[in-house]
């Protein structure tokens, strides 16, 4: 009868725990556009919207169909197509365009969300510094703010409790979404990215693939 009970009440957390995810394509793309691009009310800080004619439709965010196996709340990057997903229940995901790393950066695994900041501050890697006399001003760290090329927000991905120094973060430079630039970072619109920190807590799995989806 206890074991009866406990299972209950492990099955109605589950439920609960998920509740926000669920939505059907109406309500969820509703949600979706209820967002007010250019402020977060979360914070102090404005941004110039994003001029969403220049980016591709097919990398605007949208609600699509979603048939695989993953659990709602786990977010997959597919970096062959340019396309980050936040799966939801109802057989459904939240799909964002991002830009992924260049030739020779880039990668597939598994890693966890361990850390997320809001305008996150910048600190160029030292090759970096050496290379280019623009990021060598900020080898001490840029703050964050509307100018800073991690945008917005960042994930922080980290794998068996290890900073794998990759990210999800936003970007100063929205044209770059769709295309193989970075140097491993998962970049997004900063409208997205505040998105999928809204939505994507502590915890969260990341699946990164290097083929379709």
């Amino acid at each position: 009868m206890t074991s009866s009970i406990n299972r209950r009440r492990f099955l109605a957390a589950g439920s609960a725990a998920f509740a926000g995810l669920a939505a059907t394509a109406a309500g969820a793309q509703q949600q979706l556009e209820q967002f007010r691009p250019g402020k977060d009310y979360n914070d102090l800080i404005t941004f110039p919207p994003t001029d969403m004619s220049k980016i591709p439709k097919k990398f605007r965010r949208q609600i699509v169909p979603y048939e695989g196996r993953h659990w709602p709340g786990t977010i997959i990057v597919n970096t062959a197509e340019r396309h980050l997903y936040l799966i939801l229940d109802g057989r459904e995901a939240i799909r964002f365009g991002v830009g992924v790393g260049r030739e020779g950066f880039r990668w597939a695994g598994l890693a966890d969300v361990e850390r997320k900041v809001m305008w996150p501050r910048w600190t160029p890697p030292p090759e970096m510094v050496e290379r280019d006399p623009n990021a060598a001003k900020w080898k001490d760290g840029m703050p964050g703010g509307p100018e800073n090329p991690l945008g917005a927000r960042a994930l922080y991905l980290f794998q068996n409790g290890r900073d794998t120094l990759y990210r999800l973060h936003g970007t100063n430079a929205p044209q770059t979404i769709g295309k193989a630039l970075s140097s491993g970072c998962i970049r997004m619109i900063n409208e997205d990215v505040i998105e999928l920190y809204r939505r994507a807590p502590i915890g969260s799995r990341v699946v990164v693939l290097a083929q379709g989806i």
